[in-house]
């Protein structure tokens, strides 16, 4: 519903289930005694009556708590629509996740009569998180639950104007909703505003979608990375700090090792070219997962490790792709090259990459993919399949998870496998769910021959064959999902000299022997000093999350222990200036 105020600004009601049935938790009210413990992590400002505290955009403007007076919060996008979120008043405090890193505001907070209020610097309100546990916990709470609602109103952050269907508006979704950022879609074929700005800005062909930002900035079919950058999702870096840590890769091993360096008082830095979670992130419901009975995505799973680690002071950067890695320590420390053309130092690295799903060799394989042809399957990929067929080719749990869930949206769900079938390579608890549901069919000694489509339309026809009897099936397929095979994310270690097994993972152990008379036995280090693997990039390991995250938790007394060295340049070495 949308109405206007009284200067003809569009104003949108809420549309938040999380804003009506927590909002006690969402906005809660902090005592005099608990206001006054945290004192000593700010400073006292005060603001007029109708000036504004900040606004969408707004880098590192930390946690406000307010002393006196009353604030209106709102969110507007691109378009001019404005929605109030809610108002609040002493004892309450203006922050969400994106504070505890510092980055771009997501709503504007305007001064409703004079206002007192203590700012809080991010680094501040993550001493304070760990500091006043109690406090703390219901603080992070909080901000979790904020960032939930914002994505929910869809009523901030881009606007996305293209058809639900187009792959680079579900390249784009995709980034953005595995980020957690809110945004929102507008079709042109059904939004009558979204139509006009197609006619006003007339893209050419490969122009579409059109992304508006909320300052109102038009960008046309952006790549990841010109996106990022507009709404402020990477912080910016002279390049000139020493890390302890560099953490290549934020799936669940990534996040487990930057969570427990961190909180051990390294100075961590996480890089990703994608999003927090990795494979394990797409996942619609982990059911064997310690300590949650009921299941959990992992989304939810990865997002809550994302702010634990953010929490103990981890720098986590994304998108930011690592090209290659210069072990030779020329300046006294490891150096990655990233995307930008900018470079990373730090004393330790931890490779933990993962592994991607295998590209089958189908022929025009590469001409569908996110046309039709899809290596997970999140609520973005589920709407494409209403009321339809669909084959996913896999007999892992990964591959068992997406069937169950997309069951729940497909007429059918057809799973191919090579093999005998399912039970001798995935959970019991799934092969049980699969075989108790109607609309999932296991075909085995299957796999997919040939697809077939066009550029306009995507995937339209798969053709499968039985390996053993040669019988061949065409049937009309618009979406395959494939969860096939491991390929080791290790090419950027080329330059590294890390050692890797003839299938592309990196090899860890091989020093211990040599190790082992100074007492450094580690299982996780590399061939390179310094350098070590987790997770499932590593050659040997356990290709389950909670695997995972044991490795990443294992390896921080490793880096301890070599960290430790007197050899090793600490933080307050000298350095050399950036790209030396």
């Amino acid at each position: 519903m949308t109405n206007q105020n009284a200067d003809g600004v569009a104003v949108r009601a809420t549309r938040s289930p999380t804003l009506r049935t927590r909002y006690e938790q969402m906005f809660p009210v902090l005592t005099l005694d608990e206001i006054e413990r945290l004192r000593r992590f700010g400073t006292i400002r005060h603001y007029l009556d109708g000036q504004r505290l900040f606004e969408t955009g707004d880098i590192g403007h930390g946690m406000f708590v307010l002393i006196s007076g009353h604030v209106a919060i709102s969110q507007h996008d691109g378009l001019g629509h404005v929605t109030p979120v809610v108002d609040q008043g002493p004892g309450q405090f203006l922050a969400e996740v994106g504070t505890l890193s510092g980055r771009a505001a997501l709503v504007d907070v305007n001064a409703e009569g004079d206002v007192e209020a203590l700012v809080i610097a991010p680094e501040d309100l993550r001493r304070l998180l760990v500091a006043e546990a109690e406090l703390g916990e219901r603080i992070v709470r909080a901000l979790i639950l904020r960032r939930v609602g914002l994505i929910e109103t869809e009523a901030s952050g881009p606007v996305l104007i293209g058809s639900p269907t187009s792959a680079d508006v579900i390249r784009l979704e995709n980034f953005l909703s595995r980020n957690g950022h809110p945004h929102h879609l507008l079709d042109p074929d059904a939004d009558p505003e979204a139509a006009e700005l197609i006619v006003r800005y007339a893209p050419g062909a490969g122009e579409l979608p059109l992304v508006i930002s909320s300052d109102g900035a038009v960008l046309r079919n952006p790549q990841i990375a010109e996106l990022a950058r507009v709404l402020g999702m990477i912080a910016q870096s002279d390049g000139k700090k020493l890390y302890d840590v560099a953490v290549v890769g934020s799936g669940p091993a990534g996040l487990a090792t930057a969570v427990y360096a961190a909180s051990e008082g390294l100075s961590v830095v996480v890089l990703d070219s994608k999003a927090f979670g990795g494979q394990a992130g797409a996942s619609a419901r982990i059911e064997n997962y310690l300590g949650f009975p009921t299941g959990i995505s992992g989304q939810a799973l990865a997002g809550r490790a994302f702010v634990q680690a953010q929490k103990f002071g981890a720098e986590i950067l994304i998108p930011v792709e690592v090209k290659s890695v210069d072990c030779s320590r020329a300046n006294g420390a490891l150096a990655l090259n990233v995307g930008n053309g900018g470079r990373i130092r730090a004393r330790s690295l931890v490779i933990a990459t993962g592994a991607r799903y295998r590209r089958p060799a189908i022929e025009n394989l590469e001409t569908f993919e996110g046309r039709g042809v899809w290596y997970w399957a999140s609520p973005i990929e589920a709407q494409l399949c209403s009321g339809e067929e669909v084959i996913l080719v896999g007999g892992g749990n990964s591959a068992g998870q997406a069937a169950v869930f997309l069951s729940g949206h497909a007429t059918k769900v057809t799973i191919l496998v090579r093999g005998d079938g399912v039970a001798h390579s995935m959970s019991r608890y799934l092969v049980d769910r699969i075989a108790a549901t109607s609309s999932i069919d296991v075909m085995t000694h299957s796999e997919i021959v040939a697809l077939s489509g066009s550029p306009e339309h995507g995937l339209e026809k798969v053709l499968w064959r039985n390996r053993r009897s040669g019988a061949e099936v065409t049937n009309a397929i618009r979406n395959v999902f494939l969860f096939v095979g491991a390929d080791p994310a290790t090419t950027w270690l080329s330059d590294c000299g890390v050692a890797l097994n003839k299938t592309g993972f990196v090899i860890t152990g091989a020093r211990r022997c040599e190790l082992a008379a100074e007492g450094a036995m580690n299982a996780l280090e590399t061939s390179v000093p310094g350098v070590f693997a987790v997770g499932d990039v590593r050659a040997g390991s356990v290709k389950r999350v909670g695997a995972a995250i044991g490795e990443g938790a294992q390896v921080v007394p490793a880096l301890h222990s070599f960290l430790a060295d007197a050899s090793v340049p600490t933080r307050d070495s000298p350095r050399a200036p950036l790209g030396e």
